[in-house]
């Protein structure tokens, strides 16, 4: 449903712009909205597992002073998990013939996330508050902008690249 109102508001994006909406710029298109909804999916399932996992630690009073940076691992290595499986089975799908090495995938795609979710987004986020002033509450979705697209570019070209047989 969701690829059908993106592929509607695509096909009128084109038409306005008189540009030819052929069927390989609907499948990247639709990769990358695919691509989105997990992202989506991630941070939801992150956030879940950073909470839970923050409140089982206080519960039961271990690592406490350094509960919450433990409960951020287990969310980021846990949702990166959750993100390559989707990833690699509605997004970065095999066709006939093409073969992928799923270890060298889920490695190089959590080599992907810690580059674009930990260095890039610090880096940016310093760019945004102290540079620029804006707010620190809103730096985070700017830096969405410019996150996304780059992670789904490591991704789709060199984290999920197929090999032919």
């Amino acid at each position: 449903m969701i690829e059908k109102i993106a592929g509607a508001v695509f096909r009128f994006c084109f038409r306005v712009i008189r540009k030819e909406y052929t069927d390989d710029i609907h499948n990247s298109l639709m990769q990358f909205v695919r691509f989105g909804i997990v992202g989506v999916s991630n941070t939801v399932i992150g956030y879940l597992l950073y909470t839970v996992s923050l409140l089982c630690l206080r519960k039961f009073g271990i690592l406490s002073g350094i509960d919450y940076i433990v409960a951020q691992i287990i969310g980021f290595v846990l949702s990166v998990l959750w993100s390559f499986f989707w990833n690699n089975k509605v997004v970065f799908t095999l066709k006939e013939g093409q073969r992928r090495n799923v270890w060298k995938a889920l490695l190089k795609t959590y080599i992907s996330y810690s580059f674009t979710g930990l260095f890039l987004n610090s880096v940016l986020i310093v760019l945004w508050v102290q540079i620029f002033h804006i707010s620190a509450f809103v730096a985070p979705i700017i830096n969405l902008l410019i996150s996304v697209p780059t992670n789904y570019i490591i991704n789709k070209f060199w984290a999920f690249r197929t090999n032919a047989e």
